[in-house]
C-alpha cells in the first residue's frame, strides 16, 4: 500500500502537514524519490529505514534544515502557514521552528550548548519566540517544563550544565525544550537509539504522553521497528530513498508486502544461538563444584562442566571505588565471576550499573580497589608490564563506536596491523600484510579494502573492521563491548552472525556487554546481570529471557520493546 492510497493517511484538506514530491538530490544523484506524504493533527507517523534510506533528510526538509549543498523540489505545506516550507524565506522558518514544528535529535549532547546553563537554553525557546517575557516568569515556566517531563529535582536540573546529566536526563531537557511552546509538529529523530532500556521506557511513555495530552502531531524517525511500533499508529518504510511501503502499524508490520520490509522484519527477530555453542550449550543440569557460579546467590540453570577445569577469567570479592568531586562512587561491589574456555557469558545491566567498570578491570586498563581478577592467568590485582603484554595478544576487545575506535589517518591496514606492532613478531612486512587479508577475509571484506580509511565504509563495515583488528593476533579471550548497539537491525543481525561464527570456529571465549537482554540471549551461553555494582541474577540465557526471577531483571525484560508482543497488542485495541 502507498501513501496515496493508504485511507488513514487523511487528506490534503484536514492535514496538519501535506508533502507534496519532495525530492532531494546531490547533484545528479537522488537521495530522496518523489514522496508523498500526510500528517494529521494529533497522528503519529513513523519513519522507519536504515541509514541511507533518506528518512532523517525527509525529516530534516520538514523543518527546513537541509544542508545547503542539497538541491530539493515538491512542496511541503503546514496548516496555518506557508504553502511551500521549501520555498519559504529563513525568517519565516525561524519564527515556525520551536513553535509550531519542533524536532528532538538523535544525540542531545551534540543538540544542547555545553557552555549554558539547562534553564537558559530551556528559556530561550520561550524569550525567542516572545512567548513569555520577565525573568521570573520564564523561571516558573521552565520549571514547569522540567517538572512536565519528570526530572527530578528541576531547580537543580536548572542550574546544571548538560555534560553533568545522564543520557536520559539530557533527552528529557531536549523533550521539555521541544514541547515548550506547544507545537502543533513534533519530529523525533531516532530520540532512544542511545539510551538503556528502561530510559528509552520512559522516554516513549513520556512522549506519548506529551503527544496525547496536547494533541501534537507525530513524526517517529527510526531503524527500530519495535519502537516504531509502539509509539505510532501508521509508517512509512524506506529504501534507498523511497517509500517502499505504508499503512497502519499492524497491517504493515504484521502482513509485509515489501521484501524489504519482510527482511527488516526477520532482522528485528533474533532468535537465540544453537547448537553446540561452548559449555552453555545443551541441558541446564546445575554444577555443584565448590567454585562454580551456581554455588553463589542468584546463579540457575549453570550447566555442567569439567569441575578440574580453571577458569579462563576468575574474580572474587572484586571492588572498585573512585572518587567524583565531593562523591565516593562505588562502581563495582563484591563481583564474583569465573568464565570458562570457549565460553559465551553475558552481562547486562545500565549505565552506572558497573559492567563497562568490570571491563576495563578484565582488560588491564583498571585496577580494582580490593578484591582479586585473574584473566589468563594473569594477576590484574598487582599486573606487571612484563605480565599485561601477553594478555594483551590473548585477550582483545571490539568496541561500541567503531568509528571512535578507529584512527581516521590510519588506512585499514595498518588498523588491523596495529596489535602486531611492538610484539616480538619475526615476521616479514608481506607476511603481516597476508594476516591482514586473512583476516579481513574472515570478517567478510576483501583484502583490497586494506588500503582505504575507515571513513570510506559503513557502520556495519567499520565494525567488521575492528573484529578483523581483534582477530590479528589469534587471541583466547574476545570482549564485545556492546558492538552492535550503533548498528541497524538488518547489519546488527549481519555482524552478530559473523561473531557467533568466528566463536564457534575458533573456539574463541566470548564476554559481551550489553543494556539489551535480546541481544545478548542471541549470541550467549550464560547471563549475568548487573545492577549498582552488584551481580544480582545469573543463569543461562534462556532461564534469564524468559523467566527472570529478580525484580531488575525482569524490569530490565518488560522495559525492552518486544515488536511481537505491540503487534498483539495493536491487534487487540483494534478489534
Amino acid at each position: 500500500m502507498t501513501p496515496a492510497e493508504s485511507p488513514e493517511a487523511g487528506t490534503a484538506a484536514d492535514a496538519l502537514v501535506q508533502v507534496s514530491g519532495l525530492r532531494v538530490d546531490s547533484g545528479p544523484t537522488p537521495l530522496v524519490h518523489p514522496l508523498d506524504l500526510t500528517i494529521g493533527t494529533g497522528e503519529r507517523v513513523g519513519l522507519i529505514g536504515e541509514s541511507g534510506s533518506g528518512k532523517s533528510l525527509t525529516a530534516l526538509s520538514l523543518i527546513g534544515l537541509l544542508p545547503e549543498e542539497l538541491e530539493h523540489g515538491g512542496s511541503i505545506s503546514l496548516r496555518g502557514a506557508s504553502d511551500d516550507l521549501l520555498a519559504a524565506p529563513e525568517r519565516e522558518l525561524c519564527g515556525l521552528r520551536g513553535r509550531r514544528i519542533s524536532m528532538v535529535f538523535q544525540e542531545p549532547m551534540t543538540a544542547l550548548n555545553p557552555l549554558m546553563h539547562v534553564g537558559k537554553q530551556v528559556g530561550e525557546v520561550l524569550t525567542q519566540h516572545r512567548t513569555l517575557t520577565g525573568r521570573r516568569a520564564v523561571r516558573t515556566r521552565v520549571l514547569e517544563l522540567l517538572e512536565s517531563v519528570h526530572l527530578s529535582d528541576p531547580e537543580q536540573i536548572l542550574k546544571a550544565y548538560p555534560y553533568q546529566l545522564s543520557g536520559g536526563q539530557r533527552q528529557r531537557v531536549m523533550i521539555a525544550m521541544a514541547f515548550a511552546n506547544d507545537p502543533d509538529l513534533l519530529i523525533c529523530d531516532e530520540p532512544t537509539t542511545a539510551l538503556d532500556v528502561t530510559v528509552q521506557r520512559q522516554v516513549l511513555d513520556l512522549l506519548d504522553e506529551a503527544v496525547r495530552s496536547r494533541g501534537t502531531g507525530l513524526l517517529f524517525v527510526s531503524h527500530d521497528l519495535a519502537v516504531v511500533a509502539e509509539a505510532c499508529d501508521r509508517v512509512l518504510v524506506m529504501q534507498d530513498g523511497r517509500v517502499v511501503e505504508s499503512g497502519p502499524v499492524p497491517d504493515v508490520l504484521t502482513t509485509p508486502q515489501h521484501p524489504y520490509t519482510e527482511r527488516l522484519l526477520r532482522a528485528s527477530r533474533l532468535e537465540p544461538a544453537s547448537g553446540g555453542t561452548g559449555p552453555g550449550a545443551g541441558e541446564e543440569t546445575v554444577v555443584t563444584s565448590e567454585d562454580a557460579p551456581s554455588t553463589r546467590a542468584g546463579a540457575r540453570g549453570v550447566p555442567a562442566r569439567d569441575p578440574d577445569a580453571a577458569p579462563v577469567v576468575r574474580v572474587r570479592d572484586l571492588c572498585r571505588t573512585h572518587r567524583s568531586g565531593r562523591r565516593t562512587v562505588r562502581a563495582l561491589r563484591g563481583i564474583d565471576l569465573d568464565v570458562y574456555r570457549g565460553e559465551r557469558l553475558g552481562i547486562v545491566g545500565e549505565s552506572g550499573s558497573g559492567k563497562t567498570t568490570l571491563l576495563k578491570i578484565l582488560s588491564g586498563l583498571d585496577r580494582p580497589t580490593s578484591g582479586t581478577a585473574r584473566v589468563c592467568g594473569v594477576d590484574l590485582a598487582r599486573p606487571t608490564r612484563r605480565a599485561l603484554r601477553p594478555l594483551r595478544e590473548r585477550l582483545q576487545t571490539v568496541f561500541q563506536d567503531p568509528m571512535g575506535s578507529l584512527d581516521p589517518r590510519m588506512s585499514v591496514r595498518e588498523i588491523v596491523e596495529e596489535p602486531l606492532i611492538g610484539r616480538r613478531d619475526t615476521r616479514t612486512r608481506g607476511q603481516r600484510y597476508e594476516l591482514v587479508a586473512e583476516s579481513l577475509r574472515a570478517v567478510g571484506l576483501e583484502p583490497e579494502a586494506a588500503a582505504r580509511p575507515p571513513h570510506q565504509f559503513s557502520g556495519g563495515q567499520r565494525q567488521r573492521i575492528s573484529i578483523a583488528r581483534a582477530l590479528i593476533t589469534d587471541p583466547d579471550v574476545l570482549i564485545a563491548d556492546e558492538p552492535v548497539s550503533a548498528l541497524d537491525v538488518s547489519v546488527q543481525e549481519q555482524v552478530l552472525a559473523l561473531l557467533n561464527r568466528l566463536v564457534e570456529e575458533r573456539g574463541l571465549t566470548l564476554v559481551m556487554v550489553s543494556h539489551d537482554l535480546g541481544v545478548v540471549r542471541h549470541l550467549c551461553d550464560r547471563i549475568v546481570v548487573m545492577h549498582g555494582g552488584r551481580v544480582v541474577e545469573s543463569g543461562t540465557a534462556a532461564l534469564i529471557h524468559d523467566a527472570p526471577e529478580d525484580e531488575y531483571t525482569r524490569a530490565l525484560h518488560e522495559a525492552t520493546p518486544d515488536l511481537d508482543r505491540i503487534l498483539a497488542s495493536k491487534e487487540g485495541e483494534g478489534r
